[in-house]
C-alpha cells in the first residue's frame, strides 16, 4: 500500500481561555489513488486535522510525513511552497477574492508559481470551462450562485493538478441540488495519483467515499474501508 501521508501520535492543542486538546494522538495512514471522508460533529477535530495535513498549522506533537518525508514545521517557507504546488484545499465558505472575477481567482493560484500572467490565465479558462462555468469567467462572486462560487473555487484548488485535494465542508453553504451537483464534481477529481480528503456532517455524502473516517471528541471513533 502506498503511504503517502502518515500521521504518528499527532495532537493538537489550543490555549485560550482553557486549555483545548483539538486532537488526541492520531495515528492514520492515507493512500493514493483514494477518496476520504472525514465525518463526525462540530468540534469533532475534523477542521484540524486537515489544517494540520495542509500544513497551515502544525501538531503540538507527533509527526507528520508526507511523499515518505517528515514534515519540518520550521520550514514554512517550503512548506508555502509544497502548498502552492501540491495541495488544493476548498473552503466551506469559498474564500474567493471579491473585487476579482472567476478567472482572476482561479488564474491567481497558478501565477503565484509560475509568474507567467498568459499560461495562468489560459488554464484557468481551461479548467472553468471543464466546469461548465466558461460564460462565467468574468463575474465577481457576487454575481455568482452559491454552486458557481464552489465550482470556481474548485477550479482554483486543482489548476495546479495537486496530489492532494483537501475539502472542508465543501458544500456546508449549498442546498441540496447544488450539493449533488457539487460533490459530483469533486468526486471526479479521483486519480491513482491523488488523494482526496473531504469533510462533512452528510452521512449519504461520506459513503461515497471509498474510507470513511468518523471522528468525535479529537479521536477517531471508526474506520469503515481502506486505508
Amino acid at each position: 500500500m502506498n503511504n503517502f501521508i502518515s500521521l504518528k501520535k499527532v495532537s493538537k492543542v489550543f490555549f485560550k481561555k482553557n486549555k483545548i486538546r483539538a486532537l488526541s494522538n492520531i495515528n492514520l495512514e492515507l493512500s493514493l489513488g483514494k477518496v476520504y471522508s472525514l465525518i463526525g460533529p462540530s468540534g469533532s477535530g475534523k477542521s484540524t486535522l486537515l489544517n494540520l495535513i495542509s500544513l497551515i498549522d502544525k501538531p503540538s506533537s507527533g509527526s507528520i510525513e508526507i511523499e515518505k518525508k517528515i514534515v519540518s514545521f520550521d520550514r514554512q517557507d517550503k512548506n508555502d511552497l509544497y502548498r502552492s504546488s501540491s495541495i488544493g484545499i476548498i473552503y466551506q465558505n469559498y474564500n474567493l477574492l471579491s473585487d476579482f472575477t472567476a478567472l482572476e481567482n482561479v488564474s491567481l493560484a497558478q501565477l503565484a508559481l509560475n509568474n507567467n500572467n498568459r499560461t495562468s490565465e489560459l488554464n484557468a479558462k481551461k479548467v472553468l470551462s471543464n466546469f461548465g462555468l466558461s460564460k462565467r469567467i468574468n463575474h465577481f462572486p457576487s454575481e455568482l450562485s452559491g454552486g458557481e462560487n464552489q465550482r470556481v473555487a474548485i477550479a482554483r484548488a486543482i489548476i495546479n493538478k495537486p496530489k492532494i485535494i483537501l475539502a472542508d465542508e465543501p458544500t456546508g453553504n449549498l442546498d441540496l441540488k447544488n450539493a449533488k451537483s457539487v460533490f459530483k464534481t469533486l468526486l471526479k477529481l479521483r486519480d491513482k495519483n491523488r488523494l482526496i480528503i473531504f469533510a462533512t456532517h452528510n452521512r449519504e455524502f461520506a459513503e461515497m467515499s471509498d474510507c470513511k473516517i468518523e471522528m468525535i471528541d479529537g479521536n477517531i471513533k471508526s474506520i469503515n474501508g481502506k486505508l
